[in-house]
């Protein structure tokens, strides 16, 4: 019968002894640090999409929709013979309205906006140039964008794990201890979202009319900067 007390009492400190595990993943003899941390890149635009359109007014609806079809027409082949293919011309209003106040009080207004992606970041200027000589009165944009934004943040992603561990060294130095295992990664997204392209109906009736030939418009793309955060779980130990 003592025998058997003694072996129990054994297995009841054994299995004391063993305790829960740390759901933090830490072990006992480890300490938790969280860091989170940030890290830039700077990428050159490839892409430019800008909103390029047509107004026109006429005596009826089918008056301002036929002189707006004619002038449409012709800033779609003046893109095209720039390089843009249709698949990078996306129609995005059609509208007809009556007219009711001012000068122009019961003629018609049509309007037809469609928005362009310059893949040629050297022809952007040049394509300003030429929908507007081909009769666009309507513009906004140009929305600059690096078109593989994963590749091009990757250089973001690796200095915020960076700056983390950095961060995580000091912190275990200043304790007297050291980092001993990464425990978690989180990604914390993106900060930088690209502004969405618009335009407002009272700017177009004040938009002059096409200029005449005239050299490319000046053109810089400059660069985009992204800023991705990343948050780090450490595991300290002596």
């Amino acid at each position: 019968m003592k025998r058997l007390a003694a072996a129990g009492l054994c297995l009841c400190l054994i299995a004391c002894g063993r305790g829960e595990p740390d759901p933090r993943g830490v072990r006992g003899n480890e300490t938790l640090l969280t860091v989170s941390a940030s890290g830039r890149a700077d990428s050159r635009p490839d892409e430019a999409r800008l909103q390029i359109g047509v107004q026109s007014d006429g005596a009826s609806a089918g008056e301002a929709g036929r002189l707006n079809s004619e002038k449409m027409n012709r800033v779609t082949r003046s893109l095209g013979a720039l390089g843009v293919k249709p698949d990078d011309l996306q129609t995005r209003n059609i509208s007809m309205n009556r007219i009711d106040y001012g000068k122009d009080r019961g003629r018609f207004r049509a309007y037809n906006i469609v928005e362009i992606t310059i893949r040629d970041m050297g022809k952007v200027g040049e394509a300003v140039t030429a929908v507007t000589e081909a009769g666009a009165n309507v513009m906004a944009g140009p929305d600059l964008r690096v078109s593989n934004r994963e590749a091009a943040n990757k250089s973001a992603y690796a200095a915020a794990y960076r700056a983390a561990r950095s961060r995580a060294d000091a912190y275990a130095e200043a304790a007297g201890l050291k980092v001993a295992r990464v425990l978690a990664i989180y990604d914390g997204g993106e900060s930088y979202a690209p502004p969405p392209p618009s335009y407002a109906r009272d700017a177009m009736a004040q938009v002059a009319a096409p200029p005449p030939v005239s050299p490319p418009a000046p053109f810089s793309a400059g660069v985009n900067s992204t800023e991705v955060r990343v948050r780090v779980d450490f595991a300290l130990a002596d």
